[in-house]
């Protein structure tokens, strides 16, 4: 979606890509409002702008405000003066945008300009009313207590309610990018009571205690209310379409486009040239023609232990795999198999399988695991987003050696520290207790080979002895390794290794690689 705002000379694009680039620590920070870029938002692909997507969409001119009815207000670029308060919350005006009055000293911040004064929730059966004064109160709708500028209060004598500003305009019904059915806004005391103690956000992995919640009942699935209502996450098309049309269990599913595009999904990028009958008399296609590579490639059960996927450059071995008869390229069975086109629980739009990286450069960075790349990856145009084949194929919900409890995906926007290396991006959590995992460690290969030594090495991650922390060192660059740490083991040489000394830097790019993986 392209925006020219009135306030800047080029082109601004509406996508992720301002939240994405804080998994390598940059941070952007909206020149509307000052705040900084935690979700969807505005970028110029020429300059430094950026824009929060609410920001960017306000109107130049306000007629007739409440506050101030008779002038109109018009937006303009904050310039920092030490009298310039904002009418409305009383604070000084030093950054951003701001609407201001040119008859009278009058301005307000940009967000304090379009909070509304009296509004009709739709979970609740009487209007609100703005109170405009700090309070010290528990809200009524998410259970949380602390002290706010602004809060809403039932206008009617009957009723006590008080919810904070935010929580005042939840919907009922919501569709998150991340679930196939709408969520409904429901009381967590209806909930099942036997899974009370195990109740968490299927988004943020982080339990649930809170008065409301929205929940799948068709899934069980729950969700906290900010982490359900986060701008950038919610299906608008949903939101305009059925509310206020349907009840909720007629709403289900996905819409019509979005099942062609499942469709689509299915569509995989190779021929079958031969197939052949397998066990349990399945077919299985024996030989194909891949768009990755000029030549036939036939399915083989050769054993080859030093040879990695062209695909997603891990080891082949004790993969099914295809091969060239003609050159040296391989390609597992899962990695031939790739849909062109996938949905990925961590982005929100239609993703696009490429078997070479669509950038000049030849070269791309995964957006979930942090690392460069040079083979198959999968694409967003639209918010320059990269997926390796690992972090897609890797499920929501998952077992890993280095932990006892199932961890799950987290689909919270920030980024969190990994327990097993301390780097901070998209990790797996679990419900138990506190341990992460990130996408790094996570799809780490467990076994390797290592230059010249024929022995296999072995992805550990406990301490090997209650030995003191000194002793425990890397038998390639001799400097110590944290006994926490994820680390690669061989038996039979006594030989310990980082993952990175024994990986190499840059592991997952054909040009680069220099270990051997099992």
């Amino acid at each position: 979606m392209e925006l020219q705002h009135f306030l800047h000379e080029h082109p601004l694009y509406l996508n992720h890509y301002v939240a994405y680039a804080s998994i390598r620590g940059k941070i952007f920070r909206c020149q509307g409002c000052g705040e900084d870029i935690l979700d969807l938002g505005y970028s110029c692909k020429m300059c430094e702008f950026f824009l929060h997507k609410s920001c960017g969409e306000q109107p130049r001119e306000l007629q007739q405000h409440p506050l101030h009815p008779q002038h109109p207000l018009i937006l303009t670029p904050t310039i920092p003066h030490p009298l310039k308060r904002c009418y409305f919350c009383n604070k000084y005006i030093v950054v951003g945008y701001s609407y201001n009055c040119s008859h009278r000293n009058f301005n307000l911040h940009l967000k304090c300009a379009s909070i509304p004064f009296t509004l009709k929730p739709e979970f609740h059966d009487h209007a609100l009313k703005l109170l405009r004064k700090s309070l010290s109160f528990t809200c009524d709708a998410c259970g949380i207590k602390d002290e706010h500028m602004y809060s809403y209060a039932c206008t009617s004598l009957t009723c006590s309610l008080m919810v904070h500003r935010k929580c005042a305009a939840l919907p009922l019904t919501l569709k998150h990018t991340s679930h196939h059915h709408a969520l409904k806004l429901t009381n967590s005391s209806e909930l099942q009571v036997d899974q009370s103690h195990r109740r968490f956000c299927h988004l943020c992995v982080r339990k649930v205690h809170t008065n409301k919640v929205y929940h799948c009942s068709k899934c069980n699935f729950v969700a906290h209310l900010d982490c359900a209502t986060r701008e950038g996450d919610t299906d608008e098309t949903f939101m305009l379409e059925f509310k206020d049309k349907q009840p909720l269990e007629s709403t289900g599913t996905l819409k019509n486009e979005d099942l062609e595009l499942d469709e689509s999904i299915d569509s995989l990028p190779y021929v079958v040239k031969k197939m052949k009958i397998g066990e349990d008399r399945i077919e299985i296609a024996e030989e194909i023609k891949h768009v990755s590579h000029e030549h036939d490639l036939k399915l083989t059960e050769e054993l080859l232990n030093s040879k990695k996927c062209n695909g997603c450059m891990h080891p082949i071995f004790p993969h099914p795999f295809y091969s060239c008869a003609q050159c040296r390229f391989f390609l597992h069975k899962s990695c031939v198999e790739l849909p062109r086109k996938k949905r990925h629980p961590l982005h929100p739009h239609l993703l696009t399988l490429f078997t070479e990286p669509p950038y000049n450069s030849g070269v791309f960075y995964c957006n979930l695991c942090g690392r460069d790349c040079d083979r198959f990856t999968y694409n967003c145009e639209k918010c320059e987003f990269d997926a390796d084949v690992q972090c897609s194929l890797i499920s929501d919900i998952f077992t890993h050696d280095v932990h006892e409890h199932p961890l799950i995906l987290s689909k919270a926007p920030y980024n969190e520290k990994c327990s097993c290396c301390d780097y901070k991006g998209k990790v797996f959590k679990c419900i138990d207790c506190e341990f992460t995992l990130d996408l790094r460690c996570a799809t780490l290969p467990r076994r390797v080979r290592y230059r010249y030594f024929e022995q296999p090495f072995k992805l550990c991650y406990n301490a090997e002895d209650d030995s003191d922390d000194n002793d425990y060192y890397c038998d390639i660059c001799e400097e110590k390794r944290n006994p926490k740490y994820g680390f690669y083991y061989c038996e039979d040489l006594n030989f310990y290794a980082h993952p990175k000394c024994i990986l190499g830097k840059s592991p997952y790019m054909k040009r680069w690689a220099s270990t051997t993986s099992l």
